[in-house]
């Protein structure tokens, strides 16, 4: 596969998405989480998902320009309409202002109806670990998990996210999706023709399958088994029923060509001022304190390194810088065609002395 520069990936999306009539605030918010997602390995929520989200602006089944409506409903809860607007985008706005409130009252809970797809979680927690602020977010989504003991799927895969800042650049972040692995890489191995590993998935008849195809017409299995399905109806009930949000297989698929109805995916955000809780120094010295305790671990046979959550994206992501991006044929030519429709040339790959 051939690599490409970060910062000319994400100019590409920036042009084409300003093409569209998106903000230039805004296509840079979506650019940048987007790549930020390649760099860090999660190519499944990377610059692979813009052809699709393209598509829905042009047919108008998302809003490109939503007038979002953030109300303050107290203190410290935030109420949001995103108008049928990117998750990105209103989660982005959401998140800022949500950061101010908590600033102001130690707290914030913020919860989103009418939006759409929001790339990764983690990218949202990261954004509030830089104001030293924790950050836990929710979002749904189109029906992927079955109810434990069902077939049929019912709950989104409904991603779990935690931020904690540690007085670096380098915070902890844990990013996990309830079912045993996120629907997004089965979408990209159906794209690509490839199967998807045993244990992923059930079929429509609840049976084993490793066909990426079969799996989207069937189920993803919950992480744990009937744990991943209690906490996948925890977070249907956070993010859809509390927001005002579709919830269960109310929530519609963006990649379904026959729908015509808004997803009115939904998002919930908690923010937490650490000043408020504890010295700020005193957090910092304690959460590396654990780090470290916890690496220094005995380890096992098999392993060679003890790394809390968050570090693999981060060398991920510092390995993309030094040596590009890695982008899959399928990929690489859904996005080429893109670009023509708008007359926006693709970025050329790195050139192989770069590399060394």
């Amino acid at each position: 596969m051939k690599r490409y520069n970060e910062s000319a990936l994400k100019s590409f999306c920036e042009e084409l998405l300003g093409k569209m009539g998106m903000s230039k605030l805004d296509s840079g918010v979506v650019a940048d989480s987007l790549v930020t997602a390649n760099m860090e390995g999660v190519d499944s929520h990377g610059i692979s998902r813009l052809p699709i989200y393209s598509k829905r602006f042009l047919d108008n089944r998302i809003n490109i320009s939503p007038n979002i409506q953030l109300q303050e409903k107290s203190p410290s809860v935030l109420v949001v309409d995103g108008d049928n607007g990117l998750g990105h985008v209103i989660s982005y706005h959401s998140i800022l202002k949500g950061i101010e409130m908590a600033k102001s009252t130690g707290t914030a809970a913020i919860a989103i109806k009418n939006s759409n797809h929001f790339g990764t979680a983690s990218y949202f927690c990261k954004l509030a670990a830089e104001q030293n602020l924790v950050c836990i977010g929710f979002t749904n989504s189109p029906p992927g998990i079955a109810p434990w003991g069902g077939k049929k799927a019912f709950f989104g895969t409904n991603p779990i996210a935690f931020g904690f800042p540690t007085d670096d650049d380098k915070p902890v972040i844990i990013d996990l999706s309830t079912s045993i692995v996120a629907r997004g890489k089965i979408i990209l191995a159906a794209n690509q023709g490839k199967e998807i590993p045993e244990g992923w998935a059930i079929d429509r008849e609840g049976q084993p399958t490793t066909s990426a195809e079969a799996a989207l017409e069937g189920s993803v299995l919950p992480l744990g088994g009937a744990k991943g399905a209690a906490l996948a109806l925890a977070v249907e009930i956070l993010t859809g029923v509390l927001s005002g949000a579709a919830f269960g297989p109310k929530v519609k698929n963006l990649y379904d060509e026959k729908e015509i109805e808004p997803a009115n995916v939904g998002h919930f955000f908690i923010l937490l001022d650490i000043e408020k809780f504890i010295d700020l120094d005193v957090f910092f010295l304690s959460i590396n304190m654990l780090l470290k305790e916890m690496k220094a671990v005995p380890k096992a046979l098999e392993s060679s390194e003890i790394r809390y959550p968050g570090e693999r994206r981060r060398q991920e992501a510092l390995n993309s810088l030094k040596e590009g991006i890695q982008l899959p044929d399928s990929v690489l030519g859904e996005l080429v065609r893109l670009g023509e429709q708008f007359d926006i040339p693709f970025p050329c790959p790195m050139k192989t002395d770069l590399l060394t």
